[in-house]
């Protein structure tokens, strides 16, 4: 269930949060609070920034394999102005 709180960003506007639960391993949860707390670190600062870099992590690997599947295709390319201009842009 997640649940939406609002809460004022540096500048004044809000910012909508979410709460949502997930099961973990015991063991990884135990490490994770001793890790936060050792280092003065909030859970939730700690859990957005986690999973913003795993996005960002899992994005330039499908980048990555697009850039491979592709590059087989360049030598049939066209330059972008001949394409504008046989789609009437230029």
């Amino acid at each position: 269930m997640e649940k939406t709180t609002g809460q004022k960003a540096v500048v004044g506007l809000p910012i909508a949060k979410a709460t949502f639960a997930v099961k973990i391993g015991e063991e990884v949860l135990k490490n994770f609070k001793i890790f936060c707390k050792e280092r003065g670190i909030k859970y939730s600062f700690f859990i957005e920034e986690a999973i913003k870099e795993k996005l960002e992590k899992e994005e330039l690997k499908e980048d990555i394999l697009d850039f491979k599947t592709l590059r087989k295709e360049e030598g049939s390319a066209i330059p972008f102005e001949k394409y504008l201009r046989g789609r009437g842009g230029i």
